[in-house]
């Protein structure tokens, strides 16, 4: 039985085990990433070729022109590498449990392969003709609350965030996007929320995870601080309802509200949270969006941040970011590539105490000042 912080409820998992469990469990992390890599490699390359066939026959669509250099596969794939090997170092020091990435049964994968292979001629279709503004030609219910900027079909996926279809699709494609390296980049945000953890009774943390979609955070967080509770709080309704079915815990709890208007009060909340939304928000809601968070934060509280990488994080990426919004509909990327995020931070008395490169993405930690 593992010794369990009754204050943290943080676990020993690593001390005192045999180096022969230690190697084992290394190989079993080793092997289903990479079947993650490979199984994801070959749907984008798939995805490549059925693209090339369906573009004879649509209209032709601008030539994509990075701006800076473009890393290559094999230095992407380095990266990628030298990702799970921090995310398996995080495991062995006890930071969280091995992640369960990957998870669905043949049955699952097969139904969401084929899916996805049916929306890819949709998603070619709308970037050939520049269609991004289908969801709101059978708006309707929930969506025609919605702020305009957020009725999109960003990415050119099919229904944007309004339906669960999309919704039980999207992880698979950002995997596919990123090579099966996503989950690993989100959890780059547990490293100082469980060094917050250390100090404190996670049983009286009040913790938001802001845009939690599917639960692509909120879920691996209270999987590894077991008595933590959490609320995900998004703008689509079907986004959550997905969230719901996955993360089969009374610990979680949903709230369907804006970012830049949060339903809580003044101070009251010690974690917020905040997964892959900020490169989705037009320059003025960012704004608004960190000064919620502020407002919401308690003395002292964290901010925890992953995002995509901005220009000049990593150089040698700074091309590939520019074919972003170029490939897929990102109307707002092109200024987060070069927002001040740590002066917009501080401006709203959040002080960015911790930042890494991960792949393709950036994590932080903003601290309201006391």
């Amino acid at each position: 039985m593992q010794a369990v912080d009754e204050k943290t409820g943080s676990s020993d998992r690593t001390r005192g085990l045999p180096p022969l469990y230690s190697l084992a469990r290394k190989t079993r992390y080793a092997l289903r990433q990479g079947s993650r890599v490979a199984l994801y490699t070959l749907h984008s390359e798939a995805m490549r070729r059925m693209n090339r066939q369906i573009q004879k026959e649509l209209p032709e669509t601008p030539k994509v022109i990075p701006v800076g250099p473009v890393p290559s596969q094999r230095c992407m794939l380095t990266d990628i590498v030298r990702l799970f090997a921090d995310d398996m170092k995080a495991v062995e020091e006890g930071i969280y449990p091995m992640p369960s990435d990957g998870t669905m049964s043949p049955r699952e994968l097969l139904a969401t392969s084929r899916a996805f292979f049916r929306d890819a001629p949709e998603v070619a279709r709308r970037r050939a003709t520049g269609a991004h503004q289908e969801v709101n030609d059978n708006a309707g219910g929930f969506a025609e609350t919605l702020p305009r900027y957020y009725r999109q079909n960003f990415h050119f996926q099919t229904d944007g965030w309004m339906t669960e279809d999309s919704a039980r699709l999207y992880d698979f494609q950002v995997d596919v996007l990123f090579s099966g390296a996503t989950a690993a980049m989100r959890r780059r945000a547990l490293l100082p929320f469980a060094e917050i953890l250390r100090r404190k009774d996670q049983r009286k943390i009040a913790y938001l995870d802001l845009a939690c979609g599917t639960g692509g955070l909120l879920r691996p967080a209270l999987k590894a601080f077991p008595r933590l509770y959490g609320t995900g709080l998004d703008l689509s309704e079907p986004y959550l309802s997905v969230a719901r079915e996955r993360i089969r815990t009374r610990r979680a709890s949903y709230v369907t509200a804006m970012a830049e208007e949060l339903p809580f009060a003044d101070g009251s909340l010690d974690v917020v949270s905040c997964i892959f939304l900020f490169h989705e928000l037009p320059p003025k809601v960012r704004r608004q969006v960190i000064a919620e968070i502020a407002r919401v934060l308690k003395p002292g509280g964290s901010f925890l941040f992953v995002d995509s990488l901005q220009t000049g994080d990593v150089p040698d990426y700074d091309g590939l970011l520019s074919l972003f919004p170029q490939l897929f509909h990102e109307p707002y990327y092109t200024t987060y590539l070069k927002e001040d995020l740590a002066g917009l931070c501080k401006d709203q008395g959040l002080e960015q105490r911790w930042m890494t490169a991960a792949f393709v993405s950036r994590a932080a930690q903003f601290v309201k000042s006391a």
